[in-house]
């Protein structure tokens, strides 16, 4: 499965570094990384419909959930 949030949708992006040597002298890229988003496997219990749903979702999508509510929320997403 993607590293991607059942939420937000959210997925990895590059990124670049540097040394403190190449910031200080000139442009020379030390090589690109990958960046993934902050993903939990997280047991989210429903109350409409009285049952445990297991998504993977981020930090981000947590907050979503509490501030919105759970049925509401996956509903959205298309998870139930």
């Amino acid at each position: 499965m993607a590293k991607t949030c059942a939420i937000t949708g959210k997925t990895s992006v590059m990124g670049g570094r540097y040394s403190n040597r190449t910031r200080a002298t000139q442009f020379n890229p030390c090589g690109a990384i990958r960046k993934y988003p902050n993903l939990q496997k997280k047991r989210v219990y429903v109350a409409e419909l009285k049952k445990t749903v297991v998504i993977n979702v981020t930090a981000r999508g947590l907050r979503t959930i509490e501030k919105n509510g759970a049925f509401k929320t996956l509903k959205k997403a298309g998870l139930i």
